[in-house]
């Protein structure tokens, strides 16, 4: 038997002054009772309840440890009062990680909706270019750009975004507009370099990234290990970067910059919402995955759409 069905019995023997008024309301027999009790108290070395013909009194140390079980059954149901609550009404700290700047422009502003939305959930949102490691950093939800390697994760895919290059219209102006990845060769090209990585960039020879790879080698003019430092040198006229499309959607809806070749552009990059396998995930996480799923997809149809 359950220890605290043990304990909730042995409660409800003192409150109903007898085995079979307790056996009643627990619906169990008075056999049963007596059987329970009796291994309570084996188990404990020391008899709880004195019996006689005509009556039931606990002893000594039954009414103290009669005290501690209801301390322990209050507080038990206290705990299984929150977890429903929890059910009803998402609640709780809620703990997510997003790549640092898809974080910032697009995760963020999610969040704040969500946390509009659901008022008793709290939030730590971690920015990191790193994949973190859910488990070990105590993480809910993390948000992935690229190939998924973890199958023993929970993923669901939000949408893609493009690897595509810019320049500014000003270096257009003054440099003319490649019209194939051989005309690259006579440009200038800012590299973004946040690891030791092989100087080229990719490209297809067919629309969407299906046809055969192409490589053009660099001899950089600018190499950067920041996204955003890179974006401004190219917003500023030095030459033509390669980005995500989400790096600059505002860039290209504004005219800052222009997005060029699109035809050779590689295979969209997958975005995913990913969580660990828990049979049981907490309200919050399921709130904020189904909450954040919708959002971002839209968000991700967007910012992916030719400029």
């Amino acid at each position: 038997m359950d220890r605290l069905d043990e304990l909730t019995l042995f409660v409800a023997v003192l409150d109903a002054g007898s085995m079979a008024a307790a056996g009643r309301r627990l619906h169990r027999s008075p056999p049963s009772v007596s059987r329970v009790l009796a291994g309570l108290e084996q188990r404990l070395g020391a008899r709880l309840i004195d019996r006689t013909t005509r009556r039931l009194a606990p002893t000594e140390f039954g009414r103290q440890f009669a005290v501690q079980a209801r301390d322990l059954i209050a507080r038990y149901e206290a705990l299984a009062r929150t977890a429903t609550q929890e059910a009803d009404q998402p609640a709780g700290m809620l703990r997510i990680t997003a790549p640092a700047t898809f974080g910032r422009r697009h995760v963020a502003p999610v969040l704040a909706d969500l946390l509009a939305r659901f008022e008793k959930i709290r939030a730590t949102l971690v920015l990191s270019d790193r994949n973190l490691d859910l488990i070990e950093e105590g993480l809910d939800v993390a948000i992935r750009i690229g190939e998924l390697t973890d199958s023993t994760l929970m993923a669901r895919k939000v949408g893609s975004v493009g690897r595509i290059l810019v320049a500014s219209p000003a270096y257009l102006h003054r440099r003319g507009m490649p019209r194939s990845v051989r005309d690259l060769a006579e440009h200038d090209s800012i590299l973004i370099e946040s690891r030791p990585v092989a100087r080229e960039w990719r490209f297809a020879s067919g629309p969407h990234g299906k046809g055969p790879h192409q490589v053009m080698r660099l001899t950089p003019r600018v190499l950067a290990n920041d996204v955003e430092a890179a974006i401004a040198i190219a917003r500023d006229g030095l030459g033509i970067v390669r980005v995500l499309s989400y790096q600059v959607a505002d860039d290209l809806a504004a005219g800052r910059l222009v997005r060029l070749l699109p035809d050779a552009e590689p295979a969209p990059t997958p975005v995913h919402l990913i969580s660990t396998c828990l049979s049981h995930r907490p309200t919050k996480t399921t709130a904020f995955l189904d909450f954040a799923a919708d959002a971002l997809a839209h968000r991700l149809r967007i910012i992916s759409r030719p400029a």
